[in-house]
């Protein structure tokens, strides 16, 4: 693996996350529709000005410049992300024959980016679907995770890591699967505004069980033609949606709690006992931001916060899921004389 290879790897992961919390930014402040087409918006390649500016076939719907900025900054700064990966994925094909380089995961990242722009495309055109901005938030999220993996696979690790650190990768695995399951709840919950469907805490409506429409919260597709812009659903089906989510969040507290506990008592690598309390403090502050979100009514830098919370929560669970391999092959990482 090559020392431009690393660097650039970490960069793209980080300009991954700006684009995770950007895409949440826009769905947060309402501009998910600011331009009404794909790629370009209201039929030109820069955002119109003015309402004289707008093509003919979109002069149906109100011109917003603030929202379609927005929209357009979020699509320049994941088109930028692209050739990102696309120069990764170059990167690792030429030097295919170097012990230590990745070749299948930079190439599978170029087909998920790709994946992801039609995904973008959808939102805009089957305008805010649910299940297709969760998809898309989904995907962003893989893409980081998988560009995070091929950082991790390019530090040089010290074999310091004692063979018993084996014995938690089940564990670190459902601590993951339990996050990656959260913020898909999460991502439905925002796609069908239903984060302010409960606006006290703990309870919700004032009760522990408020009514609850759960047959009509999880139905993911629901025809064509429709605009799920601020939502289509009844409030009790928005409500049925909210308090899933607590139920998932308290699920995760528990789970990963427990877990990043009994790594930072027993477990044996030190490495492992600092991803724990990574995972800890982010868990904490994670819980904090979604509380916050309830009491103070879903104020904008508070909800775009917990979106990069969770990504930072997903790579700290993903980070404790990597270090808990073989401790040889974990040794033999990011040098260019080791194979993987």
């Amino acid at each position: 693996m090559t020392g431009g290879f690393r660097w650039l790897a970490r960069l793209t992961a980080v300009l991954a996350l700006c684009v995770v919390m950007l895409g949440a930014y826009v769905r947060l402040s309402d501009a998910g529709l600011g331009c009404p087409d794909w790629p370009g918006c209201y039929g030109r390649l820069v955002v119109p000005e003015h309402p004289g500016e707008v093509a003919p076939a979109y002069s149906g719907r109100a011109l917003e410049p603030h929202k379609a900025w927005k929209e357009m900054g979020h699509r320049y700064f994941a088109g930028t992300l692209g050739l990102f990966i696309l120069a990764l994925a170059v990167i690792a094909w030429r030097h295919r024959r170097r012990p230590g380089q990745p070749v299948v995961l930079p190439l599978l990242l170029v087909g998920l980016v790709v994946f992801q722009a039609l995904l973008g495309m959808w939102t805009v055109t089957l305008q805010l679907k649910p299940v297709v901005v969760m998809a898309h938030l989904l995907g962003g999220m893989a893409t980081l995770a998988g560009l995070w993996w091929l950082v991790l696979r390019s530090i040089r690790w010290r074999p310091d890591a004692p063979a018993e650190a084996l014995a938690w990768r089940g564990f670190a695995l459902l601590g993951l699967l339990l996050v990656i399951a959260q913020i898909a709840l999460g991502g439905w919950t925002s796609a069908n505004y239903a984060a302010l469907a409960c606006p006290d805490f703990p309870v919700c409506q004032g009760s522990w069980w408020p009514p609850m429409d759960f047959r009509e919260a999880f139905v993911l597709w629901r025809g064509t033609g429709i605009n799920y812009e601020f939502g289509v659903l009844d409030n009790p089906a928005r409500t049925a949606i909210h308090v899933t989510h607590r139920l998932g969040a308290l699920t995760v507290a528990i789970y990963v709690g427990l877990l990043a506990f009994f790594l930072l008592r027993w477990g044996n690598a030190a490495r492992v006992r600092r991803a724990a309390a990574v995972v800890a403090l982010l868990l904490v502050v994670q819980l904090g931001l979604g509380i916050s979100n309830v009491v103070f009514r879903l104020p904008l830098p508070v909800a775009v916060a917990h979106n990069g919370g969770a990504a930072l929560l997903l790579l700290a669970l993903l980070t404790t899921f990597f270090l808990t391999r073989n401790p040889r092959r974990l040794a033999a990482q990011g040098g260019d004389d080791h194979a993987d």
